[in-house]
């Protein structure tokens, strides 16, 4: 119970730091997207792997980000493993450098390319575990959030829909090359050694 408070505890911090980082970069004239954002095909865009969730183009995306990346990052916290930061890096390097190699002439910026991987791990371990309780995840993100699912689809202009194309994708791979298991170990698996 206490490692699942503190991960909700980063979850929170980390959504605070979206926000002042976003406070920040409304303050500069939105001067962090051009310094930090994700710009394929450019070895200055490159930093934008890392930096891409960070920065918002307004209050009001930032504020369609928040929701799905608490409830998403809360499930998450509350059945992942040890491999929480190996999802989360096989998410961002992955799917930011698919961004950087395929994605529009543009600045690839915000949290949905991460929250897109977080809906694409909890839909695929649910299948690749077969756990209640990752089915449960799974079916609750797919009942909550299942519509965005849309979002991997050049529409709109102005989206990057790249960044949820790729990061779903890198985020299902995880779940299939990390194999995580929300089980504890049975004792006779922990005998075979």
């Amino acid at each position: 119970m206490r490692t699942l408070a503190l991960r909700l505890i980063a979850l929170g911090v980390f959504a605070a730091i979206l926000w002042a980082v976003q406070t920040v970069n409304w303050l500069t004239g939105y001067g962090l997207n051009r310094a930090f954002g994700l710009i394929p095909r450019h070895a200055a865009g490159l930093d934008g792997i890392v930096g891409m969730p960070f920065l918002h183009a307004s209050f009001a995306h930032l504020t369609s980000n928040t929701p799905p990346l608490l409830v998403m990052g809360a499930l998450l916290a509350a059945t992942a493993t040890r491999a929480l930061i190996a999802v989360n890096a096989i998410i961002l390097g992955a799917g930011g450098l698919l961004v950087w190699i395929f994605g529009s002439t543009a600045i690839h910026i915000g949290a949905s390319g991460l929250v897109f991987g977080w809906f694409g791990f909890l839909v695929a371990r649910g299948f690749v575990d077969r756990s209640p309780v990752t089915l449960g995840a799974a079916l609750t993100v797919g009942l909550l959030y299942g519509a965005m699912i849309w979002g991997v689809l050049p529409g709109r202009e102005g989206v990057s829909w790249e960044a949820h194309l790729f990061g779903a994708l890198a985020g299902a791979a995880a779940a299939f090359f990390l194999r995580t298991h929300v089980h504890a170990p049975r004792l006779r698996d922990v005998d075979r050694w």
